[in-house]
């Protein structure tokens, strides 16, 4: 499936996960046009970000500090639900809270959309660049994370309370690094 970012909306992300249990969102303005702020940010690697990427190599093992956000989005254990020009909607499921690598793989964004397996959860990522006019673009970032029932949700808010607290200053920094680089600094 196909999405523009100038498409991308609420209801573009509603149709995935309309109820979320935890939701983030994060955006950064550069002075960039949009596809030269989603290129910069494609490129950006693991090792580049370090918190995040620190905190990604540690949940998901195995994975290379030059390994591209972009290229982690697209490959186990994400599933690409929707993509475009400057946009790029992933998806998992599983359990998040456990140190295993509790992730199933899907085959499609059809297993996503249908995944009911109890004490699981399904988290959508949703990353993009828009224009915003004047030569400007702006990088958005959401996730939502939908507990599939009851236990789920318990697991979820236990994790939630431990590193919620902290997510707005790891999260932005991608999108901050991102857009210094589209730029030119």
């Amino acid at each position: 499936m196909a999405v523009t970012a100038a498409a991308l909306d609420e209801a573009t992300l509603d149709g995935w996960i309309a109820s979320a249990a935890v939701r983030t969102r994060h955006a950064r303005a550069a002075d960039a046009e949009p596809r030269a702020l989603w290129e910069a940010a494609r490129g950006l690697r693991l090792g580049e970000t370090g918190t995040l990427g620190r905190m990604v190599r540690w949940r998901i093992p195995g994975l290379a500090p030059e390994l591209t956000f972009h290229e982690l989005f697209r490959a186990y254990p994400f599933c690409v639900l929707e993509e475009g020009e400057h946009a790029l909607l992933s998806g998992l499921c599983g359990r998040i809270w456990t140190l295993a690598r509790d992730y199933p793989r899907l085959s499609g964004p059809q297993e996503f959309a249908e995944w009911s397996q109890p004490g699981t959860v399904r988290v959508l990522f949703a990353h993009w660049a828009r224009p915003l006019g004047d030569g400007r673009a702006e990088l958005l970032s959401e996730a939502r994370v939908q507990p599939v029932d009851r236990h789920a949700r318990v697991r979820l808010r236990a994790l939630w309370t431990v590193i919620g607290p902290f997510e707005p200053l790891v999260a932005a920094e991608p999108l901050a690094l991102a857009a210094r680089r589209a730029e030119g600094r």
